[in-house]
Parts: structure tokens; sequence; C-alpha cells
């Protein structure tokens, strides 16, 4: 990272879910300067495992997926939103809908509406709505019947949606440290008369990974960036690729996976900055990191501020 603040820079948003707690736990969502610096509380009390979050700066408003309180009732996810203080919470996607939704971004076509996209773990699908939370859409669906909620390459983790090239992303994670995780693309519109579970047109782009989580692409150069929560070597990383076959700022040959960063402590969030070449991530264990996009100059923002989930990068 550069050794002085950018002209145009903003603010990191962090979700952390408390997980030490639990059964009691008290959530929060964090803010700080991107150096790390001025670090504070927006939300707090949050019981309901809180775990995507997507910043939407023209609004004003935070979004983020609540995983459930693994009460007796597993369709207990939701999507909230809030003001950029903290203030105004309001429920977008209410329970009873979702399984445990999680990592969630905003996409913004040049002809159309904004929507919300996000992942939806046990409920195995990747879904999206309007910002209201009106026009709830499954897009993909990886299992039909209850018998295969329990298979856990199933599992829709990760998504990064690029309206310019018209695709989505989206990990499956697999098991546990199990090198079974996948890294899938498909066109954000369907074709007439499929559908999200017969879907002919997903592609696989990379499998056998450690246990893929959140993504990120940066629509200019192509590459596809992502937290693995694997063993190492491979896992406990961030990485990247190049997803199409145009001209990289890294170099990269096409489909060419690289780890940029190494030994993190259960990797999850994942922000860019592309305007001025960063990247930041969380780990589980309570870490806030950033580093340059090509992983140099690692720094620690915050070593532990608690169990940490999803990230997000706003001016």
């Amino acid at each position: 990272m550069p050794s002085t603040i950018p002209a145009r820079d903003g603010r990191l948003y962090v979700l952390e879910l408390d997980l030490s707690s639990f059964p009691n736990q008290n959530g929060r969502i964090l803010t700080c300067k991107t150096d790390g610096s001025d670090l504070k509380e927006l939300v707090t009390g949050m019981k309901h495992l809180p775990d995507g979050i997507a910043i939407d700066s023209e609004k004003g408003h935070i979004y983020w997926t609540n995983m459930g309180a693994a009460t007796s009732n597993p369709w207990d996810g939701s999507i909230q939103r809030c003001d950029l203080d903290g203030k105004n919470i309001t429920t977008i996607v209410p329970t009873g809908i979702l399984h445990t939704p999680k990592q969630l971004t905003i996409a913004r076509p040049k002809d159309g509406a904004p929507a919300l996209y996000w992942c939806d773990r046990e409920g195995m699908r990747v879904m999206r709505c309007g910002l209201d939370g009106s026009n709830i859409e499954t897009l993909i669906q990886t299992g039909t019947v209850p018998e295969n909620r329990g298979d856990q390459t199933r599992w829709c983790v990760g998504i990064a949606v690029d309206t310019e090239s018209g695709v989505m992303y989206w990990t499956q994670k697999g098991s546990s440290k199990g090198n079974v995780g996948r890294v899938f693309r498909a066109p954000l519109a369907m074709q007439k008369g499929e559908s999200p579970d017969a879907r002919t047109d997903v592609e696989l782009l990379f499998d056998k990974l450690p246990e893929p989580i959140d993504l990120h692409i940066d629509v200019a150069t192509k590459v596809l960036y992502w937290t693995d929560r694997g063993d190492p070597p491979h896992g406990n990383t961030v990485n990247c690729a190049k997803v199409e076959n145009v001209e990289s700022a890294q170099g990269l040959k096409y489909m060419e996976k690289r780890i940029l960063t190494r030994k993190l402590h259960e990797g999850i969030g994942l922000a860019l900055d592309e305007e001025n070449g960063r990247m930041f991530f969380t780990d589980l264990l309570g870490g806030i990191y950033s580093a340059n996009m090509d992983g140099s100059d690692k720094k620690v923002l915050h070593a532990d501020v608690g169990d940490c989930t999803g990230i997000a990068y706003s001016t």
C-alpha cells in the first residue's frame, strides 16, 4: 500500500459476528479508515450472525445478510439495511425465505435497476432482488431436496457480478479443508425454457480448491479475486485469476491461478479498491488486513477485533 493516503480515500465496513460468544452473541458492524484508524461501532447487539456486507454509497445505505440464529426454524436467514451512520435498520428480505445467506454484493447495470445478489449456503442457491427487497429470484439451484443439504459441495457461499460482461461468479466451498471447493460462472440472464436447477450455461472455472469463500471481480482487468479458508499451503490465502482472455494489469495468463498472500487465520471477507490498487480482507480470528492488489505490502490493520466475516470498501 502506498505510504500516503490516496487523494480519494474511503472507509472500510466490517461485520463482526461474535461467534466466540455463541449462543449469546452480540454481533457488530464496525467502520474504520483504510489505515485502520478511527475504528468505531455503527451497529451492536446483532443476534443473527451477520456474514455478507455491501455498501450503496449513492443512497447512503449498508446492506448485510444474517445467517440466522440457529433456531428450530432453519429458514431464519434474512437481509437488512441501515444508513451509513448505523441508524434506521430495515429488514429487506424477512425470515422464512432464506436459509443461510452469505456474501452479498450490489450490481449496477448500465441499463436497468441496481440489484442485490447473494448466495444462500444451505439453501443451495444463488439469488437476487431489488434494493428494496422486491422481485426475489433464484438464479442457480444446486440441490432440490432436503437430503442434498448435507452435501457441502452444493453449498454456495461467495458471489461476484460483472454486469459489463453479463455474468456472475460464485463459490461452492465443499467440506471444511476438504480440497473440493469450486468456482463457477454463468450468465445473469437465464436461457429461455431453463430452470435454476438445470441450467446448461454454467461453467466450472476452478476445482479442487481447499475451501474458497468470498469473491470480488475487477471488471476492468477481468481478474477474479477470492479468499480461501482451507489448510496451507494453498488455503488461508487470497488468490486471483484472469477469467476473460483480455490484457491484464498483472500480466496473468488466462485462467492462471495465483496466490497473492498467505497466513490468514480462517480467511473470509474480501474487498477491492481498484482505483488505488488495494485490497482489504478479514479472517474469522478477528484480523483486518490491507495489501496491494498484487499481494505486496501486506499490513495488519487490526489483529483481533472479534470474529470477522464480511468486509466492504466505499468512498
